[in-house]
């Protein structure tokens, strides 16, 4: 009786996918990708989605200052192409990224923040990298104007690096940080030429990517011009959702 009962319970433990963070978890694993054009929260959003269903946030920025930190032979080869003003090949960006998600805490999924950009990337991704995990494309869809405002607004403390912004966030005292007293400065890349020139590059390279995950049948747009909170309720209610679907599918 004891051993009918002990392999009862082992065979009802078994079927029961393990909880994460309070939510279900995928037993093919989930990998979010995140999209949308510069200023639209992509980051701040991931960050939160990280936490709330305890999957890897990864971005190709970090990924390249944690090899040029090692002094990797990937870092090192990336860095030659960056000294010399040339974007670093997509190959590369795929074996540091390869590399990355074959780590154990991957196995259940991850969210991909600042990846792909191209085309290629996301073909590339595909075939060699996804795997058999689930894909959930998240595209936070904003206006331009909206854009520029947010990122032209954005300051910085030049000693202790604290945000702050002319609309949102403004400090007590215009130019002082409120934290330090340091002098707040406006990033090079936040000038509205810069914005501009950003938003061309995203609509040239990554835009065509929201017709190529809606053909693929996996992309969500969610409106992005609305309160951080919204869009971040919205955001995990469409992972869970898709979650849902591919349980049952």
């Amino acid at each position: 009786m004891y051993r009918f009962m002990s392999f009862f319970m082992l065979a009802l433990v078994s079927a029961v996918p393990m909880l994460q963070g309070g939510e279900m978890a995928d037993s093919k694993g989930t990998v979010v990708i995140m999209l949308g054009p510069p200023g639209s929260g992509k980051g701040t959003q991931a960050v939160q989605l990280s936490e709330q269903f305890k999957l890897p946030h990864i971005s190709t920025g970090d990924l390249f200052r944690h090899h040029k930190k090692h002094d990797t032979e990937l870092g090192r080869k990336a860095a030659a192409y960056s000294e010399a003003g040339e974007l670093v090949p997509d190959a590369l960006v795929i074996d540091m990224l390869g590399e990355r998600v074959a780590q154990p805490d991957c196995d259940a999924g991850y969210i991909l923040d600042g990846f792909p950009r191209t085309l290629n990337q996301a073909v590339a991704f595909g075939k060699e990298i996804l795997g058999s995990h689930e894909l959930v494309v998240l595209n936070l869809d904003v206006e331009y104007d909206v854009v520029t405002e947010r990122l032209g607004g954005r300051l910085t403390c030049t000693q202790c690096g604290h945000p702050f912004h002319k609309l949102f966030n403004k400090p007590v005292r215009e130019g002082i940080c409120d934290e330090c007293g340091g002098a707040l400065t406006q990033r090079k890349d936040d000038t509205e030429d810069v914005i501009r020139n950003r938003l061309r590059v995203y609509d040239t390279q990554t835009k065509p990517l929201i017709q190529y995950y809606q053909d693929l049948g996996v992309l969500n747009s969610v409106d992005a011009g609305k309160d951080k909170q919204s869009i971040f309720t919205e955001l995990t209610g469409t992972i869970k959702a898709a979650r849902r679907v591919s349980n049952h599918g």
